[in-house]
């Protein structure tokens, strides 16, 4: 019998990826969206396009619940722009509020999902030092206290209330996801190709990555292995500091990597939002590799050969 799932956040970057991964393995796919015509322009093969207000708890979406054997939910505001009060409302409305009226309406089907997967990010953790003696960070680590640190808890917390009645539940973690179309990488690019690449602030904060297609077999993984609950760090194994990112990346390209774009210039582009883009932290995926999930990319050289090859 095939299964159904729902996603939100499908015309992201993950989300884009995520369905077709899931088509491929013969899922029907119901895409959660803002905009109908614009995902079905972008996303072709959808079993329906719902138009879902996420900031409404209630609406005629709730019923495309029902009967569904998952749940993955990635919408949200973009991070990476330069921060206000109200931009900052909609970054944290847009996760905590949109996942507390998803599980809300979970909660009121008759036959509710096998299991819900909800995004967060290492965030999370906050911000770190620099250089090596800085400590890896686990699954286990503690919450930080600022600004996306408390969007990340919040919205855990609103994720993980389905595990109240029943439905099995993973929050992911993502890192630096490397994509030649968005995020860090993308930044990074342009300065590289015309010979005026090089690190990001100091260069010895860390930067704990992953390549596109491995963020989306954790997805995957999560979906399929009904042992898998709780939180994942999907993050490769080996995080490294940005002066080592960059010097690879340089190798890759067959460029050099000595122009540092020092963090003043960041905070006068993004202002308070610099931080997200400057500094950085050292997570491993401790969980992730006791469950047994084998990276395709552990290694940041050949992932990046392969991402810039693709142009993924």
């Amino acid at each position: 019998m095939t299964k159904s799932v729902v996603l939100t956040g499908g015309t992201g970057l993950i989300g884009s990826e995520i369905f077709k991964q899931l088509k491929t393995k013969g899922y029907e796919v119901k895409l959660f969206v803002r905009d109908t015509e614009k995902a079905k322009r972008m996303l072709q093969g959808a079993k329906e396009y719902v138009k879902w207000d996420a900031l409404k708890s209630e609406g005629a979406w709730q019923e495309e619940l029902e009967g569904v054997d998952a749940v993955i939910h990635l919408a949200g505001t973009p991070v990476a722009a330069r921060w206000n009060d109200e931009y900052k409302k909609q970054i944290y409305d847009s996760r905590v509020l949109s996942t507390r009226s998803l599980v809300q309406a979970l909660s009121k089907a008759t036959k509710k999902p096998e299991v819900f997967i909800c995004g967060s990010a290492i965030g999370y953790y906050g911000i770190q030092g620099y250089g090596e003696s800085v400590v890896e960070l686990t699954e286990e680590s503690p919450a930080a206290n600022d600004f996306l640190a408390k969007v990340c808890v919040d919205w855990e917390r609103e994720a993980f209330e389905a595990e109240t009645f029943g439905v099995r539940t993973v929050a992911v973690r993502t890192g630096v996801v490397l994509s030649t179309k968005s995020g860090a990488l993308e930044k990074m690019l342009t300065p590289f190709k015309f010979f005026a690449g090089g690190p990001i602030g100091s260069g010895k904060q860390w930067v704990s990555w992953i390549h596109l297609d491995d963020e989306v077999e954790i997805f995957l993984f999560a979906l399929e292995r009904k042992d898998v609950r709780g939180v994942l760090n999907a993050t490769a194994p080996e995080p490294v500091m940005m002066s080592t990112f960059a010097d690879t990346l340089g190798k890759v390209m067959s460029r050099p990597s000595f122009f540092a774009v020092p963090k003043a210039a960041l905070q006068a582009l993004f202002g308070e939002a610099a931080d997200v883009i400057a500094e950085g932290q050292r997570v491993v995926p401790k969980r992730l590799q006791s469950l047994g999930f084998t990276f395709k990319y552990p290694h940041l050289e050949v992932a990046l050969r392969d991402i810039l090859q693709r142009g993924r």
